[in-house]
């Protein structure tokens, strides 16, 4: 190929832009293995690369896109092969490193995690970083003591989001029953309750100053969103009961008092899905293919390059729901 398609974004007088552009190989960041990308997925994360000042991109122009599968044209490796499907999330894909949104893709073979059975390209990318982290979330929690045999009580907060919807059903897939899906409006009650939720309650109902300990509700809570609603909901959280935290769309800070801790005996298990070990990652993966696998019936939508800036839209608004992919 001499040219192709990336939608790159560019900051010229403090303003930050982006555009398709047609680039060269000569563009794209360094690495052993060059891919013909199939699919990428739009996150939140995506979002804020994109956004002025959203604290995702400090060095421009870059291309944006923390997630990626597709397959290797050649590779100055020993591990790959040309010809094998593969996937790429986290580690700095789409940030530092030029990333997914784009028709082909230059990264470190340390980053490449082969396509497992079961998974085609567009289903790893239904999955995507939101999948890796549900499922990191999901087996946080169940190390601590979450398990479908017990019927514990589980909320997902963003459960009509990308990492909370995915949450949702793969939860319902693996048997558990009692889930309280958050929403922040009315229209994302029956979605919620379509991807596996059997109750639904509304991040606007709790309370802005919660008491220290208040009735217990949950014990297991699997936030995605973090801030005021991560802090309002750990005084209710059971004796001996978890939280895993994995994003930040209510903001990156929230104020409780130290009592839910230390009478009641929970804990907060902080999840990250950028730097993850390679191991842990099949692990995911693995399960994600097999025991996990929703994505026949994941809230998905499928669109091109050219309509990613009404996607982002969407999802500064706040009306995106379930899992959106770029095809190639």
């Amino acid at each position: 190929m001499s040219v192709f398609q990336a939608l790159v974004i560019r900051k010229e007088d403090n303003l930050v832009q982006y555009e398709i552009e047609q680039i060269d190989l000569d563009q794209l960041s360094n690495g052993e293995v060059l891919i013909k990308v199939d699919y990428s997925s739009i996150n939140y994360k995506d979002m804020l690369a994109i956004k002025q000042d959203g604290g995702v991109i400090r060095d421009y122009p870059m291309i944006p896109g923390i997630d990626l599968s597709g397959t290797i044209v050649a590779t100055e490796g020993n591990t790959f092969k040309p010809g094998e499907e593969v996937i790429v999330t986290g580690f700095s894909l789409g940030m530092s490193h030029t990333g997914g949104f784009a028709e082909y893709a230059r990264v470190p073979e340390e980053w490449i995690i082969a396509r497992p059975n079961n998974l085609s390209l567009k289903d790893a990318m239904v999955f995507g970083t939101a999948g890796l982290t549900a499922g990191l979330s999901i087996q946080a929690l169940e190390r601590q003591g979450m398990d479908p045999e017990s019927n514990p009580s589980i909320l997902v907060t963003g459960s009509t989001g990308g990492v909370g919807s995915l949450a949702l059903q793969i939860l319902r897939k693996a048997g558990y029953r009692n889930i309280t899906g958050m929403v922040r409006k009315e229209q994302q009650v029956e979605v919620a309750k379509n991807l596996g939720a059997h109750a639904v309650m509304f991040a606007k109902d709790m309370a802005q100053h919660p008491r220290p300990l208040e009735k217990q509700q949950f014990n297991y809570i699997l936030d995605t969103v973090g801030g005021a609603v991560a802090a309002a909901l750990l005084p209710k959280i059971f004796y001996g009961g978890s939280m895993s935290m994995c994003g930040n769309a209510a903001g990156n800070s929230f104020s409780g008092t130290v009592l839910p801790f230390i009478l009641r005996g929970i804990s907060i298990l902080g999840i990250d899905s950028v730097n993850v070990t390679l191991e842990e990652r099949e692990q995911i993966w693995t399960k994600l293919a097999n025991q996990w696998n929703i994505t026949s019936d994941a809230l998905t939508q499928e669109i091109s390059l050219q309509e990613v800036p009404s996607t982002i839209d969407a999802l500064k608004s706040g009306q995106h729901l379930g899992r959106t992919i770029i095809k190639y």
